[in-house]
């Protein structure tokens, strides 16, 4: 078996894992980046289909924050366009743009009892936060019965964290609206989401490299400390030798790798009880006709099944063949953080954008997926999340089962990979230009 050294080694080349690798290696180290699949961008990448750039997951980057952050620290373009307006929503077949109004905008339309939600969301912003075992579903309860209120909530609750309502902690979904990005800004990717990441692919780069098709086979410890990482490459073991990995792959896969005997037990405690997997499910749909003229994310009300749609096209032409129109749907399972009918739940999605959409029998469906089980829409819920450490010294997670409370999408991801790196940079003598 070949072997060789080298300063760091991520595993996964996703959202979490690609801002990492890019932060370590623009400050000195050199990182290696490892991943199973062919592309970069994990379930967040980008595939072809009959010349429609199709999303395989997220595909709405948000400006500002963390994530921007880390492409301008580390010298990469982030070629986004924004849509204008970016997010509305879609009630009884009319779009209700409430860029300007806000909540107070939209609930004052729909119930009485407007100005108790929002004195809520006001008391949560001074940190007045339920107690993290309220859903939302049951805090929104105490104050409106209103049944197109309680479909919104749901369908932002699955818009954002891939959950219901009745599964989301009430905590976690005020900490994201009142203290977090709450995606008030945010645009699409001409190349697809995949160019994000091939943008931050060429940082890690230049004091790195991505080997892709090679997935992680073992990650080696001793005496509480990691020390390499085999990984299969053309056919052939190669261990890599370093004390520091970080994993992207998800806690759960991360102890399959190093072996749970290499853990503290209260860990395994985490990983085997706390761990919410979110599921939901990705429709991509191009159609001749418009079927929405929203440029951007509609959140429906009322629906079964679905819970937004975006319009990629109307801002990035470039993903749809001349004379197409390309969006893509977004739906959540009942349960989304249980086991489903996966058949059943696709059923009810495809009936709500037939409900919503006169026209959609016209539309071509792309392809329809699935993310659950160990391919899921988020590795654990927000409120359901672990603790980055591992206990094993130098062996670090990143991605969205390591989230900070309330936070959700790719600004998580890269916000774990900040606090991650800079922690591990803050204890480490910066590099001297000779080994850059």
């Amino acid at each position: 078996m070949d072997s060789q050294r080298i300063d760091a080694v991520v595993i996964g080349a996703g959202a979490g894992g690609l801002c990492a690798a890019a932060r370590l290696a623009h400050g000195g180290l050199h990182t290696l980046v490892v991943d199973d699949k062919d592309r970069l961008g994990g379930r967040a990448s980008t595939e072809e289909i009959d010349g429609f750039k199709v999303n395989i997951g997220a595909i709405a980057i948000e400006f500002g924050g963390v994530f921007e952050e880390t492409f301008h620290t580390v010298g990469a373009p982030l070629d986004i366009r924004a849509p204008e307006p970016a997010s509305s929503f879609f009630i009884d077949g009319k779009v209700i743009d409430v860029g300007r109004g806000g909540w107070s905008l939209l609930l004052g339309q729909l119930t009485k009892q407007a100005s108790r939600i929002l004195e809520k969301f006001a008391d949560a912003r001074s940190g007045n936060l339920p107690d993290g075992r309220q859903s939302t579903e049951d805090w929104l309860k105490g104050y409106t019965s209103n049944a197109t209120v309680h479909a919104l909530f749901r369908n932002l609750c699955a818009a954002i964290f891939a959950c219901n309502a009745a599964e989301l902690p009430a905590r976690a979904f005020l900490t994201y609206f009142t203290s977090k990005g709450a995606f008030k800004k945010f645009g699409f990717c001409p190349q697809g989401t995949i160019g994000v990441w091939n943008s931050l692919g060429n940082a890690v780069r230049r004091n790195g490299d991505i080997w892709l098709g090679t997935p992680a086979t073992t990650i080696h410890t001793a005496n509480g400390k990691v020390e390499g990482v085999t990984v299969l490459r053309n056919g052939e073991r190669v261990r890599i030798d370093t004390d520091l990995v970080i994993s992207n792959a998800g806690p759960k896969a991360t102890v399959a790798l190093a072996g749970g005997e290499a853990f503290p037990a209260d860990y395994i405690a985490k990983v085997k009880n706390d761990l919410r997997p979110a599921a939901n499910i990705v429709i991509n749909v191009a159609s001749r006709e418009p079927l929405i003229n929203h440029p951007g994310i509609v959140t429906f009300g009322k629906t079964r099944r679905l819970c937004n749609m975006a319009n990629l096209s109307a801002t990035c032409p470039e993903l749809a063949p001349s004379g197409w129109h390309l969006y893509v749907a977004y739906a959540v399972p009942v349960p989304a953080l249980g086991d489903f009918d996966s058949n059943a739940e696709v059923a009810l999605a495809l009936e709500d954008l037939r409900e919503q959409f006169a026209n959609f029998d016209q539309a071509r469906i792309l392809s329809i997926r699935v993310m659950r089980d160990d391919w899921p829409a988020q590795r654990s819920c927000a409120g359901y999340d672990l603790p980055r450490e591992t206990g094993i010294e130098g062996l670090w997670c990143v991605g969205d089962a390591v989230k900070q409370y309330g936070n959700g999408g790719t600004q998580a991801c890269a916000e774990t990979a900040k606090l991650v790196t800079d922690a591990i940079l803050a204890a480490r003598p910066r590099l001297s230009a000779s080994r850059i």
